[in-house]
């Protein structure tokens, strides 16, 4: 079942402005419990974090910026 370009626009959105803080409000606190690690371990597991939280949403933000090709010109 494929996503239509509206759906990818709101399923984008909803990601971005619910599922992104939550995220990183996980991250931190899990971070928290566990103890501060040194400065370049902790910048470096936020690095990774940043970065893998997107590959599960990359079909869904993969041409959501683009100009939809069967709209109106």
């Amino acid at each position: 079942m494929a996503l239509t370009r509206t759906q990818k626009k709101r399923w984008a959105l909803v990601i971005l402005l619910v599922g992104l803080p939550v995220y990183v409000i996980v991250a931190v606190t899990i971070l928290n419990v566990l103890g501060r690690p040194p400065l370049w371990v902790e910048f470096g597991v936020y690095v990774a974090l940043g970065v893998l939280w997107v590959l599960p949403f990359k079909a869904i933000f993969q041409g959501v910026g683009r100009e939809d090709p069967d709209g109106d010109r």
